[in-house]
């Protein structure tokens, strides 16, 4: 588990996705907000910490390179990218679907069904290795949300959509979630991950 992980949603949201999950809007420290299903609530140390799950598409801007030889790049730093993002917008719009700057993410809104995606391209899953996140038994899930990769100048890129499940961390306040990331995330994580563990024994 961590603050950013894989959602398996590919058609706007979280796995939840009933109207009976409640949702916590979540700012970070530049007031960029992310509306979030509120899939568990763990009280540490006084303070009660949400474990989320975007309601609208988290996707990833991927540079795709010349050589075929060479890994896709995911761009972590999507702000200092604009001019990409801009044309990723236009791209997007075609399909009746609007890219937005989210807090900690990139997210995707908009009518998934008949937006004129390519079906089968759709359905084709990529692998995208990051060397930070991999563990020895391989990489983490993508498919492409385009029916074709775009190109700004001559650079190429494409939107992924995770297909694993995507977690977010929260301090809940006042009917609020502040994003818990760095070092502090780092410290509640084992507990977090503990707690939640022993929920699942206790329900089995």
């Amino acid at each position: 588990m961590s603050s950013v992980g894989p959602n398996n949603s590919s058609s706007g949201g979280s796995g939840s996705g009933s109207g009976d999950v409640p949702t916590l809007l979540v700012r970070d420290e530049r007031g960029r907000e992310l509306l979030c299903y509120l899939e568990q609530l763990v009280p540490l140390d006084g303070n009660d910490y949400g474990l989320l799950t975007p309601v609208d598409t988290p996707v990833l801007l991927v540079h795709l390179p010349e050589n075929e030889e060479e890994d896709p790049e995911e761009i972590d730093n999507w702000e200092e990218h604009e001019p990409v993002l801009a044309i990723a917008e236009s791209v997007l719009q075609e399909h009746n679907l609007t890219l937005v700057r989210s807090a900690v993410m990139l997210t995707v809104t908009g009518d998934f069904d008949g937006n004129g995606i390519d079906d089968e391209e759709e359905d084709e899953e990529e692998e995208i290795e990051d060397s930070e996140e991999l563990d020895d038994e391989g990489g983490d899930l993508f498919e492409s949300l385009l029916d074709r990769p775009f190109y700004v100048g001559e650079e190429q890129y494409d939107l992924f959509i995770p297909l694993d499940p995507f977690f977010v961390v929260a301090r809940v306040e006042n009917g609020a979630g502040v994003l818990v990331v760095g070092e502090a995330l780092e410290r509640i994580q084992p507990r977090l991950e503990a707690e939640l563990e022993e929920r699942e024994r206790s329900a089995d």
